[in-house]
């Protein structure tokens, strides 16, 4: 059974995530430990509007993502070994943010504890970027669902002498646009002319994926580079390309690594396309990490016949191992 790891990306939080596994799993337990009680109690006890800040949705996320991801492993190694033989981690992706717990899972990144100083960092630098010299946010996003050439052309003809882009292909239905705030009124008005687009601004900090993210990239580079990142152990699926992420590599492994990374906080996320490849790659079964269900509804979207489970609690966790099992009989049965 050849199966897909998807991990949660910026926009799947909320007030609350992660309590329940922090308190049924000793694994969960301890990535939060480490973490720090200021991530424990933003993630337990923080507002809807707290969680929304980028400086700390980006560590709060990668944390409950990789607690989820342990606990996992921790349920997935008590199984019988008949059934674990079974069980074949085919590929990782994760989504924007969320690539780096895929990174840390494939032991790219090579503890939890560098994956959360990159990411904090990376929040902050990534919501910095996005505000002027008062310190307040001058970009945004859109989700855009309609026809993805459609949605480009009106990007194109509303964007004049400002930012504005398409940075999320996430299905065949959806694109997320970014930019700043005049261009984005530019493409609602674009739209609603052309018609056949739905349109709903999201509830984010800035526009991320963009080229208004350019600034933070050599933060990121100089981070990631000390980091001596290594190639994953499990092939990682690339948000710039959808690809393999070592597909087309130059130099050593942390270069292209680093350079990879860095690059992507102002590269579109290549998400439908991520998923197709999966598919074609024979993986039909994913499990998605992190708070909420955002990769699974998606995941669905993309190709209706894939079996999708998700882990952001106790209770996910639990109804995942046993869908596991009831496929492994089901397979044995055949």
């Amino acid at each position: 059974m050849k199966v897909g790891l998807l991990f949660a990306g910026q926009g799947a939080q909320y007030p609350g995530m992660g309590k329940s596994l922090y308190d049924n799993s000793k694994e969960a337990k301890k990535v939060f430990d480490l973490a720090g009680q200021d991530i424990q109690q933003w993630c337990f006890e923080g507002s809807k509007e707290l969680l929304r800040q980028t400086n700390i949705t980006q560590p709060c996320v990668y944390t409950v993502t990789m607690a989820a991801y342990e606990a996992f492993l921790k349920e997935l190694s008590g199984l019988d070994e008949d059934i674990l033989s079974r069980v074949e981690i085919k590929g990782m992706a994760g989504f924007s943010l969320g690539e780096y717990a895929a990174l840390t899972a494939g032991g790219a990144i090579q503890s939890f504890e560098t994956g959360l100083k990159i990411v904090r960092n990376r929040g902050v630098w990534m919501s910095d970027a996005g505000k002027n010299a008062q310190g307040e946010n001058i970009g945004g996003m859109i989700a855009a669902f309609g026809e993805r050439k459609v949605i480009l052309e009106c990007v194109e003809a509303a964007r004049e002498d400002g930012i504005l882009e398409g940075v999320n292909f996430n299905s065949p239905a959806q694109t997320v646009v970014a930019g700043d705030k005049d261009a984005q009124q530019r493409f609602l008005l674009k739209s609603k002319e052309v018609g056949g687009i739905k349109t709903v601004p999201l509830s984010v900090g800035t526009a991320f994926h963009s080229s208004m993210m350019k600034p933070a990239v050599p933060k990121l580079l100089k981070i990631l580079l000390a980091a001596d990142l290594k190639k994953p152990t499990v092939k990682t699926y690339s948000n710039v390309t959808g690809k393999d992420i070592m597909e087309g590599q130059i130099g050593e492994d942390n270069q292209w690594l680093a350079q990879v990374m860095a690059k992507q906080a102002e590269r579109p996320v290549y998400w439908q396309e991520t998923i197709e490849n999966m598919n074609a790659d024979g993986i039909s079964i994913f499990i998605e990490f992190g708070p909420g269900k955002t990769l699974s509804g998606l995941a669905r979207k993309i190709n209706s016949e894939l079996i999708v489970m998700n882990i952001e609690d106790n209770d996910t966790l639990m109804e995942t191992m046993d869908t596991i099992k009831n496929l492994i009989s089901e397979e044995e049965t055949k």
